[in-house]
């Protein structure tokens, strides 16, 4: 089984903001597959299930808010008893990463995200990870909380649902046949 967890804020507010892309990828997804989301509190997260290359694999967004993701993450690791190492996979955004570049690690520290550090702190850093590029030039106007929850324009929106997600989805498959490695590519601009 895998776990495949998006970083996010639960509210319709967020939807479409930057802190959401994981979210955004994991819809899109569950779309594809054609499953539906079902709320678990005892997780503290939405989930839809599916297979992917005869794995089982969930889909996770959390209902916490994006700095306690690690109180999702614990309760499903200890539930289904998973090895962090091999059978999770979190899809975040990156602050650090230019919108439209696409990081595949397989651990690491939580660079100031603190979501990352949520988890981090909750299971260890050992997991692998899609880190999701949201910088733009916008950000030099303000303040990074601010612009992590601002929403997405039109045009990144368009790049997102064009290049960006399908990538995303196509790394997912990978890693539901154990066949993802270390990457970096930036496919939109």
């Amino acid at each position: 089984m895998k776990l495949i967890f998006a970083q996010g804020n639960p509210e319709s507010d967020y939807a479409l903001s930057r802190h959401n892309v994981g979210f955004l990828v994991l819809n899109a997804i569950a779309n594809q597959l054609k499953t539906k989301w079902i709320t678990k509190t005892k997780f503290h997260a939405i989930i839809a299930e599916s297979t992917i290359n005869g794995e089982k694999a969930l889909f996770i967004k959390p209902s916490t808010y994006y700095n306690d993701t690690g109180v999702s993450i614990r309760k499903l690791v200890d539930f289904y008893k998973i090895d962090p190492t091999s059978d999770l996979l979190v899809i975040h955004d990156d602050l650090a990463l230019p919108f439209g570049t696409i990081r595949v690690r397989s651990q690491g520290s939580d660079a100031g995200n603190n979501g990352i550090k949520s988890i981090n702190s909750h299971i260890e850093s050992n997991y692998t990870r899609i880190r999701i590029g949201i910088m733009n030039e916008t950000h030099s106007r303000i303040n990074d909380a601010t612009f992590v929850l601002s929403k997405f324009n039109a045009k990144e929106l368009s790049q997102l649902k064009e290049s960006v997600i399908p990538q995303t989805i196509d790394l997912i498959n990978k890693f539901c046949s154990n066949s993802l490695e270390p990457t970096s590519v930036k496919i939109a601009e």
